[in-house]
């Protein structure tokens, strides 16, 4: 699942709070998250767990990781509860 698109369709910071996602700021890359959908299959918090740590608050902080590796964990997020924007 692509983590910047919803329906193959680009997101915005608009539609994404909109659907009620939540938004966790980064330098580089704003992380949104919608508990309302989340399965809880625990891929972000596996795939990286400097980034995603249940139990921490804020429990998402992009800053902690590699860009890269942090857009490659939420696009294995099976439910979409996980989305993406870059920073320009």
């Amino acid at each position: 699942m692509e983590g910047n698109q919803i329906n193959y369709q680009p997101v915005t910071a608009d539609l994404l709070l909109a659907l009620g996602y939540r938004k966790y700021s980064g330098e580089k890359l704003d992380v949104y998250y919608s508990s309302a959908i989340c399965g809880h299959v625990g891929n972000c918090v596996r795939g990286n767990p400097h980034v995603f740590q249940v139990g921490r608050r804020p429990w998402i902080i992009s800053d902690n990781g590699n860009q890269a590796d942090t857009i490659r964990v939420i696009n294995s997020c099976p439910t979409g509860a996980l989305k993406y924007m870059i920073k320009n």
